[in-house]
């Protein structure tokens, strides 16, 4: 995992309200979600403006897929004790701050995006040609910086976007940092750190500044996080000083990779809702049973006596998830040699997902059972995301002229 800065340990990240999950987005966000909220700041929304970028001509279904969503985050182990949920509409300073960065984005930096033409060629029945649809790249800027987010969990696949926010923000900084003496601002907070921790601060900016010491970089921004003489705004003046710039109003992001998601569909392709190939977290075990049981295997074992190849059977990628070594080694030779039939073959498989999902459904039967807790769950996450989305923008407003003080 790549280390947080000291100076900006908090983690953003959120899902597009689809519903009720399944084990794909269990494997590939929900797990590492769970081990985030131990180690770091974490905020996690319910992202329903950018359902609204595809499906803007039917949002009925968006109020009660959002609702499900959260159940099946809290039924996997995120806590709302742990981590602030809260849904994106109900903090409407991320518009804000979208419309005022939109004023300073090129409008060939959201053109440019790499998922702004493949979205656009997957998506060629409906009518995507909407300043929404060319802006939700922008749109996801502002959700992480109105947080300042110093990471961003992401796959490969979203790097560009983070990388774009990183510009955005660096852009801000450039044009509206450059408060009037921020030099001399920037001397008077170091001197308020005292004489030895401003000395070792200048040794850490030079260090930083003429041979690139990362460092050194690193170091200074742990001893500024640590400093309780100096305001917050004398923090952001002296990390723009530090490396050499103006005030720091909008961190930059760095993205957090995750773990490649290999959690396979039901026919081997990835697990999709729109490929219907899907285990929902809440579905009963028995159909659970059923749909592990019906899987498609390897084509050539027509007949139980007929060897087969694990390599090319949607099953045995279940194994590689689901099953421990010996395991492995049992499905192995007892398919190649005809040994073992495909239900055997599937059967521990079954047992493994069953047993993952028991715990699961178990809880997210008593959040269904009480929908006043889990909203107010959804309630304390929103207040608690506007109170800091709040403090951003006033920064943000003074920075830009649209406060006086």
């Amino acid at each position: 995992m790549i280390p947080v800065t000291a100076a900006n340990p908090r983690v953003l990240s959120g899902m597009r309200p689809t519903g009720r999950l399944h084990l794909g987005h269990y494997h590939g966000v929900l797990k590492n979600w769970v081990e985030l909220q131990h180690e770091l700041e974490c905020f996690f929304f319910v992202a329903d403006w950018h359902a609204l970028t595809t499906d803007y001509d039917d949002p009925t279904g968006i109020p009660q897929a959002s609702f499900d969503m959260v159940v099946d985050w809290l039924a996997a182990g995120v806590s709302a004790g742990s981590s602030t949920i809260f849904i994106q509409s109900r903090v409407p300073e991320h518009a804000e701050l979208h419309l005022l960065l939109s004023m300073i984005t090129p409008l060939g930096w959201l053109e440019r995006v790499p998922t702004y033409k493949d979205q656009q060629e997957k998506l060629k029945g409906r009518d995507l040609a909407t300043y929404g649809f060319l802006g939700y790249p922008l749109l996801q800027s502002a959700d992480i910086l109105i947080y300042k987010a110093g990471q961003v969990p992401v796959g490969e696949d979203q790097v560009a976007h983070v990388e774009m926010t990183r510009e955005i923000a660096r852009r801000f900084n450039h044009i509206y940092g450059r408060e009037p003496d921020f030099e001399e601002k920037a001397e008077q907070a170091k001197r308020k750190m005292g004489k030895k921790n401003a000395k070792l601060f200048d040794q850490l900016r030079r260090s930083y500044q003429e041979q690139g010491d990362q460092e050194a970089l690193g170091r200074a921004h742990a001893l500024l996080e640590n400093q309780s003489n100096i305001t917050v705004g004398d923090r952001e003046r002296l990390l723009g000083y530090l490396e050499g710039g103006g005030r720091v109003i909008l961190p930059e992001p760095q993205p957090l990779l995750t773990r490649a998601a290999k959690m396979p569909g039901l026919d081997g392709q990835k697990m999709s809702k729109s490929y219907g190939n899907t285990i929902a977290l809440r579905d009963d075990p028995d159909l659970v049973a059923q749909k592990l049981r019906t899987m498609p295997t390897d084509p050539a074992r027509v007949r139980r006596t007929d060897p087969g190849n694990p390599d090319i059977c949607p099953v045995w990628q279940f194994h590689l998830v689901y099953s421990p070594d010996d395991v492995r080694d049992w499905v192995q030779q007892g398919c190649r040699s005809a040994g073992i039939g495909c239900i055997e073959c599937k059967q521990p498989v079954i047992d493994a997902v069953l047993a993952e999902l028991k715990p699961m459904q178990a809880r997210a039967a008593q959040l269904e059972a009480e929908p006043d807790m889990v909203r107010s769950f959804i309630n304390e996450g929103c207040e608690r995301a506007r109170d800091v989305a709040r403090e951003t923008m006033d920064e943000v407003r003074r920075a830009m002229s649209l406060l006086q003080g």
